[in-house]
């Protein structure tokens, strides 16, 4: 996708050989008319599964997530990371940990949202290690809900996230994927990588 890898390389700023820094549109400041192209494009990719729920993370896949829901018409779930009062009980949840900020979370989802007749497609900001996208297809799974993919804004295609996700037969959709941040310099693959 175009549109993004131009924002990525105009406002991205690397800031080691692993670590992309894109809080100015994507997981702090937000720029919605990037998001609803990002939203747009998932939609075309995954407009022939027949999607009844997205699912991602908090926070940084519910702007992307909320887009392609909008355009799929289908409602979008996020996982928490936080306890809440009102959401105690009637939980699926998984561990998630982050190697950026060094933790483990436990994320829920409540068992309300997921159902066994949902096709679950499943939103992300990043893949990298593949931790969050696992902990995902591990509250669709215990859902005994459907799989349709997994859509990720930006891949780390240096790093073993992406190729364990398509190993285990779920197809990734990434929009932008990385080849290298060395140098402080972006490189891109250029062939999406698809199953």
């Amino acid at each position: 996708m175009e549109l993004l890898k131009s924002k990525i390389v105009q406002d991205g700023k690397v800031l080691s050989d692993q670590v992309l820094k894109v809080d100015t549109f994507l997981n702090h400041q937000i720029d919605p008319p990037l998001m609803q192209a990002i939203g747009e494009e998932f939609a075309v990719r995954f407009k022939d599964e027949g999607i009844t729920k997205i699912l991602t993370l908090e926070s940084s896949g519910i702007a992307p997530s909320m887009m392609a829901g909008l355009v799929l018409g289908v409602p979008v779930v996020f996982a928490r990371k936080r306890k809440s009062l009102t959401l105690v009980d009637h939980l699926y949840t998984a561990s998630v940990h982050s190697f950026t900020k060094g933790e483990t979370n436990e994320v829920s989802v409540s068992k309300d949202f997921l159902k066994k007749e949902d096709t679950v497609l499943i939103i992300d900001d990043f893949l990298a290690n593949g931790q969050a996208a696992l902990g995902l297809l591990d509250l669709v799974e215990q859902a005994e809900a459907q799989v349709a993919g997994v859509g990720i804004v930006i891949e780390k295609g240096f790093q073993p996230g992406g190729d364990m996700i398509r190993k285990q037969g779920i197809r990734v959709e990434s929009l932008a994927i990385i080849a290298s941040l060395e140098n402080g310099e972006v490189e891109f693959v250029e062939e999406a990588i698809t199953e």
